[in-house]
């Protein structure tokens, strides 16, 4: 074997590997930047000049390479971008989620502590997710919950097609929440207009005017109303309510299948009028989940009765809100006076179960 060549082999390996290994160790180690040396940055301007939170945005201007934070001046909330999509000239981020609604300055900062301070505006309308209550009568609160609640200037009861909107009362505001004093109105019921620095929306929850509604059961029983109950009588109750002080209990006995009953002979029954459209109301559910039919004597099928239709399902241990439209259930026959309003279970199986009723109310 020719041990010559080997060596002459090995020792060209060993200076390739030292060679490799020099150059590697010269090289800067960086976090993907361009190697752009700090400057003075310059802004021109944002595209586009507003946006709402996770939008993409791009600032043009000069000296932008170096950029290394990027702070909403609204609570010093960071934007997050990614280094290598940077130019001297221009610099694409995100506008982050947290971003608070409004015109504020956005600050971008260099490694070298230089800045420039942009103006820009976060688009961030209110949003509802959840609320307190639907119903509601003159002076009484609802919570709304959602987001961007905390610059909001106005609120208001409305319905656009009939053109009437009157102003609600901002209680408390916070950026997830906001607590209004709804106001007398000539409205049935209507959605919330809400205004906040970044524009109008309206809300897509509707709420109902129990001053305009016929009141079935209302903190008490409503004109001419009183108990007509299968088996054991309801009782007004003030430990339980939903709106007000009082709501109505029923306990239902085990494997009997009655009904709590709302029976109005007084002669002050409601005749039919086809300007109602929906039967609203709430029920604190039982020990366990269970379905509610809907009954009237002024339907097709008569007075207690289980009609799909009219089945209401009732979640334990919380109130329950149902809205159903007249002409989806067999609640009102054209020509039938409204004498009597159930709720009748099928069972309850294992045990006796009692149920909480408040803001029965008929809607036009």
């Amino acid at each position: 074997m020719n041990f010559t060549r080997v060596n002459k082999i090995v020792g060209m390996v060993l200076v390739a590997g030292l060679t490799s290994f020099v150059m590697t160790s010269c090289e800067k180690d960086t976090d993907g930047s361009p190697q752009i040396a700090p400057g003075n940055p310059v802004a021109k301007a944002f595209t586009p000049d507003s946006a709402a939170g996770g939008s993409t945005v791009t600032l043009t201007g000069s000296g932008l390479g170096d950029i290394r934070t990027i702070v909403f001046e609204k609570n010093s909330v960071p934007a997050g971008f990614q280094p290598t999509l940077n130019t001297d000239n221009a610099l694409i981020f995100r506008v982050p989620t947290e971003a608070l609604g409004g015109k504020q300055k956005v600050t971008f900062t260099n490694s070298a502590g230089q800045s420039v301070s942009v103006d820009f505006k976060v688009l961030a309308y209110a949003t509802v997710a959840d609320v307190s209550n639907y119903d509601f009568a003159k002076g009484s609160e609802i919570t709304l919950t959602g987001n961007n609640l905390d610059d909001v200037s106005s609120v208001a009861f409305a319905d656009s097609v009939k053109g009437i909107s009157d102003a609600a009362t901002i209680v408390s505001k916070s950026q997830k929440q906001l607590v209004v004093k709804m106001p007398a109105s000539a409205l049935t019921r209507g959605t919330l207009t809400i205004v906040n620095g970044t524009g109008r929306m309206r809300t897509k929850q509707e709420f109902v005017n129990m001053d305009m509604a016929y009141k079935v059961f209302a903190d008490a029983y409503g004109t001419g109303f009183q108990d007509g109950s299968w088996g054991d009588a309801g009782a007004v109750s003030a430990k339980e309510f939903k709106t007000g002080t009082a709501s109505v209990s029923k306990t239902f006995q085990k494997g009997n299948w009655h009904l709590i009953g709302f029976a109005n002979w007084s002669g002050s029954a409601l005749a039919y009028s086809a300007d109602y459209t929906y039967v609203t109301g709430w029920i604190k559910g039982a020990s366990a989940d269970y379905s509610l039919y809907l009954t009237t004597d002024a339907s097709k099928a008569g007075f207690g009765g289980f009609d799909e239709k009219n089945k209401i399902n009732v979640k334990a241990g919380v109130w329950n809100y149902f809205k159903l439209k007249l002409s989806d259930i067999d609640f009102w026959a054209p020509g039938k006076t409204l004498t009597q309003v159930g709720f009748r279970i099928q069972g309850p199986d294992k045990q006796d179960e009692t149920f909480y009723f408040d803001d029965l109310l008929l809607v036009k």
